[in-house]
């Protein structure tokens, strides 16, 4: 049978945001209670009471919560290697039956092109280009008769290379964006794939966005 004490440790080995805030001592143990209260009772099999929620966050050893959370430090730290590109645009158009095929015109305007950025987002009702800026003039030609929904220019790019891990850990893409949102900055598109993220920011951000990932790592 499994104690309200195990049942805690047990929420929170996949909360790795709240032994953050235990660790540094900023968090209440009641309303902590209280918020993970349903998830104990359903790993315990019985009603527990938020006092006895509170007398187990209270005797749970500070070197245990260190060990959970630093699985997600190690990772952070563990950050490849951080790519930063410039000059690019970035279109959206909704999708439609013949935007595929221009889409394929626009990939044949890139052959034998060495320093390319490019990317493809194609969501349920719309797709979204972003492209270095020296072909932005060739695009309301080709994407004639196309509904254009948004566009923005003087965009730039931070590209990161993530462990393999990354696809285990809960946290990971929380943590980093929530460290850019806590200094103001304004993520405009995100690109992922298995191992590797980007962020299309404005050139204004650019900078400040590199310093607080760079510090990440550190």
């Amino acid at each position: 049978m499994i104690t309200i004490a195990q049942a805690v440790k047990m929420v929170l080995n996949n909360k790795p945001f709240i032994l953050e805030a235990i660790q540094d001592d900023i968090i209440n143990y009641s309303s902590l209670a209280s918020f993970i209260n349903k998830e104990v009772e359903s790993i315990a099999g019985k009603t527990v009471n938020n006092s006895a929620i509170v007398m187990a966050l209270r005797r749970i050893n500070p070197v245990e919560l260190k060990k959970v959370s630093s699985k997600l430090d190690n990772l952070i730290k563990n950050l490849g290697d951080i790519t930063v590109r410039s000059n690019l645009v970035d279109y959206t158009f909704r999708n439609s039956e013949s935007l595929l095929n221009k889409q394929q015109k626009l990939l044949s305007e890139f052959k034998g092109e060495t320093d390319l950025f490019f990317t493809i987002s194609q969501g349920v009702y719309e797709t979204t280009f972003v492209i270095s800026d020296k072909f932005k003039e060739g695009i309301p030609e080709l994407f004639d008769g196309e509904k254009l929904i948004s566009f923005s220019y003087g965009l730039s790019s931070i590209s990161i290379k993530l462990p393999k891990e990354n696809t285990e850990q809960p946290g990971l893409y929380y943590f980093i964006f929530r460290k850019l949102a806590w200094d103001g900055i304004n993520v405009l598109e995100v690109v992922s794939t298995s191992n590797e993220f980007t962020i299309i920011l404005k050139d204004q951000d650019i900078d400040k966005a590199f310093s607080v990932i760079k510090k990440l790592k550190n």
